[in-house]
């Protein structure tokens, strides 16, 4: 019996423009500005080759339209172009409405779409798979983070405005999203709580799996 394939996901990379003292500003204390762009460009990069490493189609959306590229986001941008990835920009007031957004274009070429932040390299390809797995049972698939939040977010079903009226930021993000899509009608299947980079020890974390 042939194998059934499962439905191709196209994953989005979310990323601040790398600008010194508006990324990463929770390390500053610890790390500089400039150390800190430095860490969000080294997070930034490991995020992207976990993503080029599932197999499947991966987009790069910036949260913003610069005209010309720093030379500290060379490297990044270089190597987005080595593999081949449109580049596009998020829209919206706050993240809800740029994720929603990313989504709703998303699903319009692939059955399914996930998104996940560049402060999130513990989401490695076999993670991406889960994901899209879950999403063959759930509308909505999330990824929690230990911080109250999630490292990703998938969906094969959106709604107009079920991302609307979370408090990002916050502790409760996971929980106020998951309130908010059932509301709206959505199924939505959790994974395993997964780790991001905000705080000095989650940067410490980190460079534990360098070695």
């Amino acid at each position: 019996m042939a194998k059934i394939e499962a439905p191709s996901a196209l994953l989005m990379q979310f990323a601040k423009w790398p600008e010194a003292g508006r990324v990463k500003t929770r390390l500053i204390p610890a790390l500089g500005v400039s150390g800190a762009l430095d860490a969000h460009l080294t997070l930034t990069l490991a995020v992207l080759d976990n993503l080029c490493g599932s197999g499947l189609p991966v987009q790069f959306w910036w949260d913003r339209a610069v005209e010309a590229v720093p030379e500290d986001a060379q490297e990044v941008v270089r190597a987005i172009e080595h593999q081949g990835l449109e580049q596009r920009i998020q829209k919206g007031a706050n993240l809800g409405v740029r994720m929603q957004g990313a989504l709703d274009s998303g699903l319009e070429s692939h059955p399914l779409a996930i998104i996940v932040g560049s402060d999130c390299p513990s989401v490695e390809p076999g993670y991406v798979h889960q994901a899209v797995a879950g999403l063959q049972e759930y509308d909505v698939v999330l990824g929690p983070s230990d911080d109250g939040g999630y490292v990703l977010i998938g969906a094969r079903r959106v709604v107009p405005h079920m991302l609307d009226d979370i408090a990002w930021g916050t502790e409760g993000v996971l929980e106020q999203t998951c309130e908010r899509l059932k509301e709206l009608g959505l199924s939505v299947g959790l994974l395993e709580p997964r780790w991001d980079v905000d705080e000095p020890e989650d940067w410490a974390r980190f460079q534990l799996t360098l070695r």
